[in-house]
Formats: structure tokens, C-alpha cells, sequence
């Protein structure tokens, strides 16, 4: 019988390098710990409200739209995420264009903060 394997979730790896560099910053100088965490909390920010820019913006656009089937993440079946082959190219553009938003929100909290 195959035993089963358990494995870190993805990017266990840069949550260890954060960590690391956040004990390196509180060794270093601790007063600029305060400043990392507003600035990090700024990105997160960010990234959400672009995102809901996009959906808002877009509702008739969305990339799941051009799924061949509705999917539900947690279902009891295994989701079909394959994408329908005549809107290949409009999927692809869509999450082309949330990623661009989602990083225009993020550059310009970013550099105006």
C-alpha cells in the first residue's frame, strides 16, 4: 500500500526566507520592524482592492467565465478546469488584464506611500 505524502504548502520556502529576514531586521534595527509591517500591510491592501477594481470594473469579463463547466472550489467532486478551446485566447487576456490592474494598484500604493 502507498503511503501518503504529506507536503508543505506552496511557497513554505519564501515564508521561511520572510521570517528570516524580519528576525534580521528586529536584530539590526528593530524601529524599522513597525515600518516593514505598514508598508507589507499597504501591498496587501492594495492587491485586494485591485482585485475587486477588476471585478467591479469587468463583471461580465471575469477569466472563470470561459471555463468549459462551473467549478466550486472544496466540492465534492474533482473541479474540470479546462478552458474552452474557441476562448483560449479571451481567457488568457482576462487574466492578463487582472494581473496588470491587481500590480498597477500594488506600484501605486507602493510609491505613493
Amino acid at each position: 500500500m502507498k503511503k501518503p505524502s504529506i507536503k508543505a504548502p506552496r511557497m513554505t520556502d519564501w515564508l521561511l526566507v520572510t521570517l528570516v529576514l524580519l528576525v534580521i531586521i528586529y536584530r539590526v534595527a528593530p524601529e524599522q520592524l513597525p515600518v516593514s509591517l505598514y508598508k507589507l500591510s499597504l501591498v496587501t491592501m492594495a492587491g485586494c482592492v485591485g482585485y475587486w477594481i477588476d471585478r467591479s470594473a469587468f463583471p461580465y469579463a471575469r477569466p472563470d467565465a470561459f471555463m468549459c463547466k462551473p467549478f466550486s472550489v472544496g466540492g465534492p467532486y474533482v473541479p474540470d478546469k479546462a478552458v474552452d478551446p474557441s476562448q483560449q485566447l479571451v481567457f488568457a487576456a482576462s487574466m492578463l488584464r487582472r494581473a496588470i490592474i491587481i500590480a498597477a494598484a500594488m506600484l501605486a500604493a507602493s510609491l505613493g506611500a
